[in-house]
């Protein structure tokens, strides 16, 4: 079953194509991969996902429903939520604030956000933060405080921008098992960036691949490791699943 469906989507800005007739879905309880070399139009393609961009042709369905013309706070409430590969809190505020700020979307008091926010940051390993300015925070620590911000609108989808960039080894293991419980224990279907190999080959189930705004192969980790398109305009080298 897709949740997501992008339809023949292509995005110009002025004379520059961003994107042109890229189709591909995303399937419920799926890790779907987007990669690509710097430039590729992976980005530009989260933003007409959760509404920041309108496609310049093309669709976006959600669950089978048109949603290209809705801006992305009414995506978040239909259950698309994001984060962004600058990852941008709000640094005067502290950590549990920073999510409660995010939990008001779909919660009706205080304490019900308060409740819900706590719960996110115990699942993303911040409990011991939750009164620490979220800008005296390590990176490795704010790339998951912008996972438990956008866990905390309850999202049946969310688009990882990059969330392992800048991440030491240790790090990368700790937010490859906090991405494989958000699907096996919050049910969240996912769609993530990232330009680690070994982050996508463990963690995806299909990859996309993007490359000067077209998708030039989609496939099973094994399938686009092994790919001699892909290899040559982006890995450099075969990548083993």
């Amino acid at each position: 079953m897709s949740l997501i469906e992008v339809k023949n989507v292509s995005k110009q800005f002025g004379g520059l194509a961003a994107l042109t007739d890229v189709s591909f879905v995303l399937n419920k309880d799926e890790i779907l991969g987007l990669i690509g070399p710097n430039g590729a139009g992976k980005t530009t393609m989260f933003n007409v996902i959760n509404g920041f961009y309108r496609p310049t042709k093309g669709d976006v369905l959600l669950n089978g429903k048109r949603v290209s013309n809705l801006r992305p706070h009414v995506l978040c409430k239909l259950g698309v939520a994001r984060t962004f590969q600058v990852v941008r809190p709000l640094q005067r505020m502290s950590t549990l604030d920073n999510v409660i700020a995010s939990a008001f979307i779909r919660t009706k008091s205080k304490a019900e956000a308060e409740k819900v926010s706590l719960e996110v940051l115990q699942f993303t390993g911040l409990s011991d933060d939750i009164n620490v300015l979220s800008k005296g925070l390590p990176l490795g620590k704010r790339k998951r405080l912008e996972i438990a911000r956008a866990l905390a609108t309850r999202p049946e989808i969310i688009l990882l921008d990059e969330a392992f960039a800048g991440l030491n080894p240790t790090e990368i293991n700790e937010q490859i098992e906090i991405v494989q419980k958000i699907r096996t224990e919050k049910g969240i279907t996912i769609l993530i960036i990232e330009h680690h190999m070994k982050v996508i080959m463990a963690v995806s189930d299909r990859i996309v691949v993007l490359n000067y705004g077209q998708k030039i192969a989609e496939g099973t980790p094994s399938e686009i490791g092994h790919n001699p398109v892909v290899i040559e305009a982006y890995l450099g080298e075969e990548q083993s699943a």
